[in-house]
């Protein structure tokens, strides 16, 4: 894919308004679905391009909210700040149509400032959401969103949140740290995303049980293929004889990756780089390394096939693929990727297991 990357961040960066980069990620994603028409697999290094591309379109969003907010006389940031994808987003694995799943950090200031600090990061937050909206990213179902105030703090409030959830985890609060797992700064130095993961990182080797319950989490997602070794379609619906390519595929693999990651400290996001990591660190056999590789690449080129659908303005995919849409071969080199995966979930739980 010959993308003119060079001229699209020019013309990101140029964007005026959020409906001009609504413009541009209309523009963008034309060309991208035109040449995913045009091919019959995309390749790891074009995913990449793509997601360097949504972090262009989202750091010209956040400059131009804090633009918006300095000429309505709420000035410049006060501190300090990252911005934080969480998702596939943080793991740098956005399709064309993923929705906002982000959060933001902020410099713990003196308390006699706090609530005027507070009340401009809320008010970002608004301005982020809108502005990312009308360029084409839905807000997340769950809530994930900078908006939330459970997902919007400074980072003394977030180190107490997570020993509130560490100390605390059942189902919901295993949950958020399990996406806490998974952040990345997309805009500020990183800093603080750092201390809080270096943080988090050292609290989950220091509370016991605490991997045995996101174990429970992580495998919660079951591989969709069936005991006799054949692909499990969807049933009801609009979705019916589709492969769920997202939550039967995806979904198993990278929460089997980030575990193993979470337990082994690594500060990677990106499932490929965790891969790697694990296998330098020998947590993994090198041999094992290689199959989750192979599978989870394979699975994850498979994304891109899903369905998708573009309503006003903003796009989103339920994350089904037709079967109709796979060659046999095709098939068959699935349930090859989706046994490695059924593998990885026995893994996990033996090594799980025997380390409680």
């Amino acid at each position: 894919m010959n993308l003119p990357f060079d001229e699209l961040n020019l013309r990101i960066s140029n964007a005026v308004s959020f409906e001009h980069l609504g413009e541009e990620r209309n523009q963008f994603n034309q060309m991208i679905q035109n040449f995913l028409s045009s091919i019959e697999e995309i390749k790891i290094k074009e995913i990449t391009l793509i997601n360097e591309i949504h972090d262009l379109f989202i750091q010209r969003t956040i400059t131009l909210s804090e633009i918006e907010l300095e000429d309505r006389g709420f000035g410049p940031p006060p501190v300090s700040y990252d911005f934080i994808l969480f998702g596939s987003g943080g793991r740098f694995e956005q399709t064309l149509w993923s929705d906002q799943d982000n959060g933001l950090i902020y410099e713990d200031t003196n308390h006699d400032q706090k609530e005027t600090i507070d009340a401009y990061f809320k008010e970002l937050a608004v301005c982020i959401e809108q502005g990312l909206e009308k360029a084409g990213y839905p807000p997340c179902d769950g809530k994930v969103i900078c908006t939330n105030s459970l997902w919007n703090k400074s980072l003394e409030e977030w180190v107490i949140k997570m020993n509130d959830w560490f100390e605390d985890p059942h189902w919901e609060h295993v949950r958020y740290l399990l996406i806490l797992a998974d952040s990345r700064s997309v805009y500020g130095e990183g800093k603080l995303v750092k201390k809080m993961k270096d943080i988090y990182l050292k609290k989950v080797t220091s509370t016991s049980t605490i991997l045995d319950k996101m174990m429970h989490n992580t495998l919660h997602h079951k591989i969709l293929l069936g005991v006799f070794g054949h692909l499990i379609k969807e049933q009801y619906g609009e979705k019916a004889g589709g492969l769920d390519i997202k939550y039967g595929a995806y979904i198993p693999m990278v929460n089997g990756i980030r575990l193993l990651s979470i337990e082994a400290e690594i500060f990677e996001t990106s499932t490929l780089e965790r891969i790697q990591k694990l296998k330098q660190l020998n947590v993994v056999p090198e041999r094992y390394a290689l199959e989750y590789e192979s599978a989870f690449t394979h699975i994850f080129k498979l994304r891109f096939k899903t369905l998708y659908k573009e309503e006003n303005g903003l796009y989103t995919s339920n994350g089904i693929l037709k079967a109709k849409q796979l060659t046999k071969d095709q098939r068959e080199k699935l349930k090859s990727s989706l046994r490695i995966g059924n593998k990885l979930q026995k893994y996990i739980k033996k090594k799980i297991d025997s380390s409680s």
